[in-house]
């Protein structure tokens, strides 16, 4: 495997197009450009009519119990795909346990949520619509007020030809992957990794080169620069409870087994510049303090102010270009249509 560039070296890649390449094939050994056309899911075929589907389903706050909360509400495409929030807000404006993960680029994560429970879109979906803290709704009460709405069934049907009964949970949630699959965020660094030059400032590509060095590529690589493996938070130095509560073991929870705890899955990089607070706690606000508490909790090493200014510079590389998305016209309620229930239940 290529090891790192000198610093001479790198001076040079500043300036010469040869050496730019071999900056452009260091990155290669870690990282992938984006997909240029919507990944294709193995059971969830992606087709427009899905697409459609699920970016109604997207924006409806009617998946939940109040009527008042949707997808959209935690997962904000003009905000970098998250609710900008430490921990987000949901039914009966209970605060939830966890920051919100973006949903940009989420369907090339190997597994949702900060700790895997979910294995893909679909499972992820479905979640928050039933959990007491968000959506607080039940499949039953999804389905009776879909198919409340004609527009709705006509939609699964086009969506779902061969189904004798395509209005379902399963098939919301199905949906609703098929739009999120669309949310794919090319950016600068992908130009560069795709052949271009220029793509990168001279600070990015020494934070680049930093990032590399300082071994960040460790758990930060792949197509979504993260978002492929579980790491425990604190490898090296566990961060102090403001930051790292000591109730949240992570994904000891999904696994029940000793070794998990404390460990999450690694932050998917693609749009951090827009997406703070940081870590599943969301107790961190300012990137360059995200990028220090990391080297010293999972690297060991102090990162200079210097260092962490180039390395919060190529992050900013990462930020892609939103698709353009047209917000739907909502089918209208009907005489059926459950009426929204605001009353706190225990979970």
């Amino acid at each position: 495997m290529k090891r790192l560039l000198t610093t001479a070296l790198l001076t040079t890649a500043l300036a010469s197009p040869a050496a730019a390449e071999d900056l452009r094939s260091l990155a290669l050994d870690y990282f992938e450009p984006l997909p240029s056309t919507i990944p294709q899911i193995a059971d969830n075929r992606v087709t427009p009519e899905k697409i459609e589907l699920g970016k109604a389903l997207f924006f409806d706050p009617r998946l939940s119990a109040s009527g008042v909360f949707s997808c959209y509400s935690c997962h904000n495409l003009t905000t970098g795909g998250d609710d900008n929030m430490e921990t987000s807000v949901g039914h009966g404006w209970q605060k939830g346990p966890r920051n919100s993960p973006t949903v940009l680029n989420a369907v090339l994560n190997i597994a949702q949520f900060w700790d895997g429970r979910a294995e893909d879109l679909k499972a992820q979906a479905k979640g928050p619509v039933q959990a007491g803290v968000e959506m607080a709704n039940t499949p039953e009460n999804v389905v009776d007020t879909l198919n409340s709405m004609t527009q709705y069934q006509e939609w699964f049907s086009d969506a779902f030809p061969e189904e004798a009964e395509p209005v379902s949970f399963d098939n919301m949630a199905r949906a609703i992957e098929a739009f999120e699959a669309t949310l794919i965020t090319p950016s600068p660094f992908d130009a560069f990794l795709n052949g271009d030059d220029m793509a990168l400032t001279d600070e990015q590509k020494e934070g680049l080169e930093l990032f590399v060095d300082k071994g960040c590529t460790t758990c930060h690589n792949g197509v979504n620069l993260g978002g492929n493996g579980y790491y425990p938070f604190g490898l090296v130095e566990k961060p102090g409870a403001n930051i790292l509560p000591e109730s949240d073991k992570g994904r000891f929870a999904v696994t029940e087994t000793a070794y998990d705890e404390y460990v999450f899955r690694a932050a998917p990089l693609r749009n951090i510049a827009e997406t703070a607070p940081y870590f599943h706690s969301g107790k961190v606000w300012d990137l360059k303090v995200a990028v220090q508490v990391m080297g010293v909790a999972q690297l060991g090493e102090e990162v200079s102010d210097e260092e962490a200014d180039k390395i919060v510079a190529f992050l900013h590389s990462l930020t892609g270009e939103v698709p353009e998305i047209t917000l739907p016209v909502l089918p209208a309620e009907s005489a059926t249509t459950p009426r929204p229930d605001i009353m706190i239940r225990e979970n």
